[in-house]
């Protein structure tokens, strides 16, 4: 998982929620999804060693939802994993409820479908000519559900409850080396000037991450229940790890969404909450990423159909580099020429995704960096042999925490086979993968959600001594290309600066990454407009046909 939650949806590496099923009970979803005949069973195939996937290709799988324009009004039923007790609204808690905050909120800047950045609140922001000071025009004409003007106070305020210790932000981690809070400048209702600790000509898409949402000047202490915002659904209940609805806010800024309410069911299981959507009980599996069985079942019903969040989460092999072998770079290095990515790629996701030949960085993000070394199971072994490892044996974790995690891990186990290394699949339990794997084991299975700006995937993810380096990798020249890179004011020479970052991630850090998953999404064929991309779901245009 490795976001700052640990559905990653924020990139995943944070403490699992604890399970707890509410809202529509359990049996009641198994009973009516045999009713109709749709219940499911084995969640994932594999055809043998030869790692030939046993089901039909993707390509038999939507690859969007059902199109045309939705009627105004009706309620959209969501399905939702679940979560811990102590989960929150407010934006900036690590236990936020993730499903809500899009709806109820909105960010000074988002991140657009063609992954640049996008206005939010702040319709224009520029620099000075060094980048250390950043000025933000803000939005005119912005309610609060609470009817009250949004002004800049209120995005100073926000900043600073992120950044305040009693919080507990993820993004603090990311904001706080660049930010002094109490150098927030309001010179007008509608500016913000943010004056930094050093240059960064990226920090305005720091601001995009889901903990950044903007919240009233003020509601540090009420905001996790009233999930007061400006977003285009108001809150109308909230129960932590449990049932929910939010209700059209009619004065939201850009519009009356489509939809009169939308209802949030919180469902034990993947099992559960797609055999919910097959018998009509709910309309929209949210951060559930269907397996191929199961997305086939679900795609040939009456009532529901599949579609693709196109490469919205990466999974990843994550290798302790404090722990041997891992210590070698040229260990690491093998592991990772050892195994052929197509075919995990194939078997782990049945063609649904895309290579990542162990860049982090998505294909889709402008500054990715589309060369790699190539698969090359001689030299893996040749780098063996110098590290005095030839013959490698190393424990692979993995649980049904996540449905791609074990197909991935076999694959990998089959392919690095022809570099002789003998990986044991070892299996953990779901409920305490997070705490008891993840970042623990020297090897382990776990992904995390694409949608973060590039400053912040690489800096989080792996510069040295970040709390979110699942690798534990430190690496000074690589964090000294960052810096660089933050500094530079040159569009292009920026780009050059995060792209040599990949290439040491790739040939000198510790993760493994095979691929990049799209992630299916199960929906009703009554939906019309879902639309998603990254962190962004566009709740404006989403609704119903025969509302």
């Amino acid at each position: 998982m490795s976001d700052t939650s640990p559905r990653h949806a924020p990139g995943a590496a944070g403490n699992p929620p604890t399970p707890r099923a509410a809202g529509i009970p359990r049996r009641s979803l198994l009973a009516g999804a045999a009713a109709s005949g749709a219940a499911l069973g084995a969640s994932w195939l594999l055809s043998g060693c030869s790692g030939a996937a046993s089901a039909s290709p993707t390509d038999a799988l939507p690859t969007a939802g059902p199109t045309g324009r939705p009627d105004r009004g009706g309620t959209l039923r969501i399905a939702r994993p679940p979560a811990s007790e102590a989960e929150t609204l407010d934006p900036a808690s690590s236990l936020s409820a993730y499903e809500y905050l899009g709806a109820l909120y909105n960010r000074l800047v988002r991140i657009g479908p063609d992954g640049d950045l996008a206005p939010d609140l702040a319709e224009s922001w520029e620099p000075d000519d060094k980048v250390r000071t950043w000025t933000f025009r803000l939005r005119r004409g912005v309610t609060f559900h609470n009817g009250r003007a949004f002004t800049s106070a209120d995005a100073a305020y926000t900043l600073r409850h992120i950044l305040d210790p009693k919080t507990a932000s993820p993004q603090a981690g990311v904001l706080a080396p660049l930010v002094d809070p109490k150098k927030l400048r309001t010179p007008d209702a509608h500016t913000l000037v943010v004056p930094l600790k050093s240059p960064n000509a990226e920090f305005p898409s720091l601001l995009t991450n889901y903990n950044c949402y903007v919240i009233p000047d003020g509601s540090a202490a009420s905001i996790g229940r009233t999930g007061i915002g400006t977003g285009p659904f108001k809150l109308v209940s909230f129960t932590a790890a449990g049932p929910g609805r939010i209700a059209a806010y009619p004065d939201h800024w850009a519009g009356r969404p489509v939809l009169d309410a939308i209802d949030f069911y919180s469902v034990a299981d993947m099992q559960a909450r797609s055999n919910a959507l097959l018998a009509g009980q709910v309309d929209l599996l949210s951060q559930t990423n269907l397996d191929f069985a199961t997305a086939r079942v679900v795609a040939n019903s009456s009532r529901a159909t599949v579609a693709r969040a196109k490469n919205a989460q990466w999974y990843v092999l994550p290798m302790l580099t404090t722990e041997k072998p891992f210590t070698d770079v040229r260990v690491r290095q093998a592991m990772k020429l050892a195994y052929d990515p197509e075919h995990v790629l194939k078997v782990a996701l049945q063609g649904a995704g895309t290579i990542g030949w162990d860049n982090p960085v998505p294909p889709t993000d402008p500054g990715h960096l589309a060369t790699h070394p190539a698969h090359d199971p001689e030299k893996a072994r040749h780098l063996l042999k110098q590290a005095g490892q030839e013959r490698l044996a190393v424990d692979l974790y993995t649980s049904s925490y996540d449905p791609i995690f074990t197909p991935m891990a076999l694959a990998y186990q089959e392919s690095a086979k022809r570099a002789g290394i003998r990986i044991r699949v070892k299996t953990a339990a779901a409920d305490s993968y997070y705490t008891q794997i993840w970042m623990k084991k020297p090897l382990m299975a776990t992904y995390w959600y694409t949608g973060r700006p590039i400053d912040q995937l690489l800096n989080q993810v792996f510069r040295g001594g970040s709390s979110y380096n699942e690798t534990a990798w430190a690496d000074k020249d690589f964090d000294a290309l960052l810096d660089r890179a933050r500094r530079e004011t040159d569009d292009a020479r920026r780009r050059e600066l995060y792209q040599q970052a990949q290439t040491a991630v790739v040939e000198r850090g510790g993760a493994i990454t095979p691929m990049f998953a799209d992630r299916l999404v199960g929906i009703s064929r009554k939906v019309r407009g879902y639309a998603e991309h990254g962190f962004e779901f566009d709740y404006l245009g989403i609704g119903l046909k025969g509302a």
